[in-house]
């Protein structure tokens, strides 16, 4: 459910929960239907102790929707908001995918040698390649692997823990990037985040696809009259 008013929150409280997925959680119930700013993620998801910024932040906040079926709204989902803003809708929860699985530590440290200690990622042919502990010139923070699916789980949670064909290697970006792909509820593509992360060539195209397309499904209904 959209908000009808975008309506901006003005919170700036210090949270204190013990992990970075519990205190962004807090953050975005205690500011249902409020936009909730970059800024204001990234202060709640600071450690409370130390101060230091999380350099999985972003990560944690998609597992928000995928992992715990929360419906947070962002610039792709509701026109109004900007880049960076995101909204809570409702304090109900999806449906979840299946209990996820990891690789056995044997597993993970062969797909991590495997891909070179760097994200697999791959987008135009073009292999991420940002490696542990590198400054992440795009998303900011420290660059930290983490496993992945090379089948969504939201299509196969079954992967072999024990099978390094069955995962890859990931920045926290493009953990993101992948799972806002995958309708998590669903398991079905998510067409528009495709697009909206394509690029202008790709969009380019993919506008000229669906123009034939269209003109030929218009072409079939007046032969058909």
């Amino acid at each position: 459910m959209i908000p009808t008013e975008k309506i901006y929150s003005s919170d700036n409280t210090t949270y204190d929960q013990k992990s970075v997925s519990a205190r962004l959680e807090a953050l975005f119930l205690n500011n249902v239907g409020l936009v909730v700013t970059r800024e204001q993620i990234i202060a709640a998801a600071r450690n409370p102790i130390t101060g230091k910024e999380p350099e999985n932040w972003h990560q944690r906040l998609s597992e928000l929707r995928t992992d715990k079926g929360y419906t947070i709204l962002s610039a792709r989902d509701w026109k109004t908001l900007k880049p960076e803003e995101y909204v809570l809708a409702s304090v109900e929860r999806r449906e979840k995918a299946a209990k996820r699985v990891r690789p056995t530590p044997a597993t993970w440290k062969k797909v991590i040698e495997n891909a070179g200690h760097a994200c697999e990622w791959r987008e135009d042919g073009q292999l991420c390649g940002l490696k542990e502990g590198a400054i992440d010139p795009i998303g900011g923070g420290t660059v930290k692997l983490t496993p992945d699916h090379t089948t969504p789980h939201s299509v196969d949670p079954n992967s072999d823990p024990t099978d390094p064909t069955h995962w890859q290697a990931l920045c926290g970006r493009h953990q993101v990037m992948k799972k806002n792909f995958w309708d998590g509820a669903t398991g079905k593509v998510n067409v528009i985040a495709i697009l909206q992360a394509a690029s202008v060539e790709q969009k380019r195209q993919a506008l000229s696809f669906l123009e034939q397309f269209f003109e030929k499904r218009s072409s079939g209904r007046q032969l058909k009259r």
